[in-house]
């Protein structure tokens, strides 16, 4: 196999650490937090991908608000703090970020992140910054793993994704990067990561 044109980098929990327990915890303690975050009543996660696929927030915080009012606090908490959700980098990632950019290797971002909230994590982490182009999918209104995103993907990079590596810690995600062609990785450390880019030719 030639060496890969470019990589493309998932976000969330490959390299910037979402932590929604301290958005909400930031405002009503961690034992709070943490029960909101297990409710059986009110699935979080089901309702934060919403906003990945583009819902706004104000929808989104109404309509909870309006079907689960006792937990109104909670919802409201999480994007009011949402800069101490994804303050935190994951360990060594980020270095080979700037590993690969130093070597002249093209990077791209393809991230499921609200469209509202995205500008907040390029403030806070400036390596976002050696990125080529990041494909965000509340901007798109799609959502991985849904294939559309992944044509989205290919008319960005700018190049067939046959030759792109796509690294992500989904496997749904990966699996579906893998069927639009590209060579899909799935991330657990950085230290496998690096092992796996370094096989593959990639300069780290």
């Amino acid at each position: 196999m030639s060496t890969p044109e470019a990589v493309v980098f998932d976000l969330g929990d490959v390299l910037i650490r979402w932590e929604p327990q301290r958005a909400i915890a930031a405002a009503l303690g961690d034992e709070e937090a943490r029960r909101f975050l297990a409710a059986g009543d009110f699935d979080f996660h089901a309702w934060n991908r919403e906003q990945d696929a583009g819902r706004s927030w104000s929808e989104a915080e109404a309509l909870a608000c309006r079907t689960h009012p006792h937990w109104q606090p909670h919802v409201l908490a999480y994007r009011a703090n949402f800069r101490l959700a994804v303050e935190h980098t994951i360990p060594g990632t980020v270095a080979i970020v700037e590993e690969l950019h130093g070597g002249g290797v093209p990077l791209f971002g393809l991230t499921n992140w609200s469209s509202e909230l995205f500008p907040l994590a390029r403030a806070q982490h400036r390596f976002l910054g050696l990125f080529d182009d990041i494909v965000v999918s509340g901007e798109e209104r799609l959502a991985k793993p849904d294939p559309a995103i992944f044509e989205v993907l290919a008319a960005r990079v700018g190049r067939p994704l046959e030759r792109c590596v796509y690294v992500d810690d989904s496997v749904p995600n990966v699996e579906a990067g893998a069927r639009a062609g590209l060579d899909a990785i799935t991330f657990t450390d950085a230290d496998q990561l690096r092992t796996d880019l370094r096989s593959r030719g990639l300069p780290v």
